[in-house]
């Protein structure tokens, strides 16, 4: 599959899977459960590895990659004292099931074009392979629901996980530790740095960081990528292009297309929606 193909593919699926986490009716789901929701992370480490059982704060955080290990530690293993992994899940699909008739409308669930959807999608995620990739298994492991709307969220939830546990593989291969994951990725312009700082690095970490990439002559004086900057990043992206591209193989040309044609209306409906927001740690539209 070409890697602009799978790009695309993960840009039409991830509002669909990170809706959880900004929606409404997600939080109403945490709150139920007894998480804080003055702002979205405790329901956020909860709702997203909760697939990978009661782990604690190092398994999170290697899994997670980009967050800093003292932020994960003030949510994990506390998550888990709130409610167990299980009751967890449980909350999601039913915040996923609440958010999904609301943003895209009860005809839209019922329709026959969002199950066809849904099988399309279970097909490619049931392709991708789990070796080497802790979310994308955990995922996978869970059984499947019954309704299309919600098995095109599970499918949409394992199929981003398996592309982000590659990303962490092109990062670790092209040298770049947590933090400089993220130092690299602001310094070519995938959003400002004050947008990362939701990851929880302190300032000194940040600088330390810079300091590291700069002595690597990735970046330069002022903080901005270097050519060879530019091109490592570049680098990374199309290795993760390409360890995503499994599942889109197995698919095949004429059944993703099929699935792009009909992701469209519900991508338009969670984007228009204005939950998300327009600047993410993803660099979705900018790299």
């Amino acid at each position: 599959m070409e890697t602009a193909r799978v790009r695309q593919m993960w840009h039409l699926l991830e509002p669909l899977h990170a809706v959880l986490y900004y929606a409404p009716e997600a939080f109403e789901e945490a709150d139920a459960l007894g998480y804080e929701t003055a702002d979205r992370w405790p329901s956020y480490f909860a709702w997203r590895a909760a697939a990978l059982g009661p782990v604690g704060p190092v398994r999170v955080a290697s899994a997670f990659y980009g967050f800093s290990p003292e932020k994960v530690a003030r949510h994990v293993p506390a998550a888990w004292e709130v409610a167990a992994p299980a009751d967890v899940l449980a909350a999601r699909l039913r915040a996923v099931d609440r958010i999904y008739r609301s943003v895209l409308g009860e005809d839209a669930v019922a329709s026959p074009e969002l199950a066809e959807a849904a099988a399309l999608a279970r097909r490619a995620a049931g392709a991708a392979g789990h070796e080497g990739r802790p979310l994308a298994a955990a995922h996978a492991e869970l059984p499947w629901p019954d309704a299309p709307h919600l098995v095109l969220w599970q499918a949409a939830t394992i199929l981003r996980e398996h592309r982000g546990d590659g990303h962490i593989a092109a990062l670790v291969a092209a040298g770049l530790d947590p933090a400089e994951s993220l130092v690299s990725f602001a310094a070519v312009g995938a959003a400002p740095e004050p947008v990362f700082e939701s990851r929880g690095w302190s300032a000194d970490a940040w600088r330390a960081a810079r300091e590291r990439l700069t002595a690597r002559g990735l970046l330069d004086a002022d903080g901005a990528a270097t050519e060879e900057g530019r091109a490592l990043r570049a680098e990374v992206e199309r290795r993760t292009d390409e360890l995503a591209a499994g599942p889109w193989d197995a698919l095949g040309p004429e059944d993703t297309d099929r699935l792009a044609d009909l992701l469209g209306g519900p991508w338009l409906a969670v984007i228009g929606s204005g939950l998300l927001p327009s600047e993410n740690t993803l660099g979705i539209g900018k790299v």
